[in-house]
């Protein structure tokens, strides 16, 4: 193995935790929703809504985390991720009122915003197999909100909600020690080019394939973004009721989250060897009729149909993401990661504010999922609009190291 073979093995490793680290605050705020509602006097409404600044920077900061990462490192972004990302969770931790929660949380959100424009496609860059790699990145991206939801749990029975934000944050600051340390003795260097280069797309494909691909980006994020808050709440409500506490509905969505993620290997496999855009629109029409059954079941048969929606959701963004790297010029493909991920956290951070709002309104879950299941089904005809596979490029031979 040579040196950029082994500081690529090192790079998509760091890239797949901090993907994890990356979804850790919002899932233990989620979960300590449950006691921050009788602490801070609020509704369940109230409380999701403190997170909103927070989730709109994780998507909408994008874009510029992206253009630096293009114009001046990923992986001197990558540091500033962990030791930022890490930090605002400390702060969350001391915080006081609710104005003092919602700014940590923006904080977190706004150096967390770092890791999709620049990680994912530092990975992509990094990765000769992309589906694979991105399967893999995936599994550690559903393992982050379960590890959250397990250890929020925990903690916050133990020693109350702040704990649940104070040593996982310590955990990704010293992360992030170990990886400027890295970097900085030249054992993970910054590649220039991918490692796997593709024959380029025609204009008329890219143009297609990217307005296709935003709309596609926004049906699964407002999905995921609705379902993360509904779930402990959801849980809580039909399946456990007065008994377990809050550690063991958070055993639940980590469960479920954990489960998740070891099927994301699956979808990385598929995405390689079938055509992305045929397992990019199978994964919209299986989702459909599991949300519309989510809504009215009950029990521990609705705990499988949430897994079940869960990673085929998660399971959908490898094909999109292989797509969309497919689709943009690896020179400034951090820039348009961020954009997508304006829309895939920003934009979408609304099916949080939707969640609460059906819940407050409705007080109950049907009507959500029954949306959701709506959204769906409209992803799923505008895929029919991706460039077809024949269109697909072919991958040219990778240049000498």
């Amino acid at each position: 193995m040579n040196t950029t073979d082994g500081s690529a093995r090192l790079a998509i490793g760091f890239s797949c935790v901090a993907h994890s680290y990356s979804h850790l605050f919002a899932p233990i705020f989620f979960v300590a929703v449950l006691a921050l509602e009788k602490d801070l006097g609020l509704t369940h409404g109230e409380a999701v809504a403190l997170i909103v600044v927070g989730s709109a920077l994780f998507g909408f900061a994008a874009p510029l985390a992206g253009w630096l990462g293009d114009r001046w490192s990923a992986t001197k972004m990558m540091v500033l991720f962990f030791l930022g990302t890490g930090a605002g969770m400390v702060a969350t931790a001391y915080a006081r009122t609710p104005f003092e929660i919602s700014l940590a949380l923006a904080v977190t959100g706004l150096f967390a915003s770092i890791y999709h424009p620049v990680g994912v496609a530092w990975l992509v860059r990094n990765a000769i197999n992309r589906g694979t790699a991105l399967g893999l990145n995936n599994m550690f991206g559903a393992f982050g909100p379960a590890a959250a939801a397990l250890m929020a749990g925990g903690l916050i029975d133990a020693f109350g909600w702040r704990a649940a934000f104070l040593w996982p944050g310590l955990l990704v600051v010293l992360t992030g020690v170990a990886f400027a340390g890295l970097v900085a003795k030249g054992v993970i260097v910054e590649l220039t080019t991918d490692r796997k280069v593709d024959a380029p797309a025609s204009r008329e494909d890219v143009k297609r394939a990217l307005v296709v691909l935003f709309f596609t980006i926004l049906c699964t994020a407002l999905v995921y973004q609705a379902t993360q808050p509904a779930m402990p709440k959801l849980f809580s409500e039909r399946v456990m009721g007065t008994e377990g506490g809050v550690f063991g509905v958070s055993a639940l969505v980590a469960l479920v989250y954990a489960l998740a993620g070891v099927f994301q290997i699956v979808a990385g496999k598929i995405t390689d060897i079938f055509p992305p855009r045929r397992v990019y629109t199978l994964g919209f029409l299986i989702q459909a009729p599991i949300l519309i059954l989510v809504a009215v079941a009950d029990g521990y048969a609705l705990v499988a149909l949430v897994f079940l929606s869960v990673v085929i959701n998660i399971g959908t963004t490898t094909s999109e993401n292989v797509l969309f790297a497919r689709y943009t010029p690896g020179r400034w493909r951090s820039f348009a990661f961020g954009l997508k991920f304006i829309v895939a956290l920003g934009v979408s951070a609304i099916g949080v504010r939707i969640e609460g709002w059906l819940y407050d309104w409705t007080g109950g879950f049907q009507l959500l999922f029954a949306v959701l299941a709506a959204i769906v089904l409209v992803g799923m005809a505008a895929t029919l609009f991706v460039p077809g596979e024949k269109e697909e490029a072919k991958p040219l031979a990778q240049p000498a190291e």
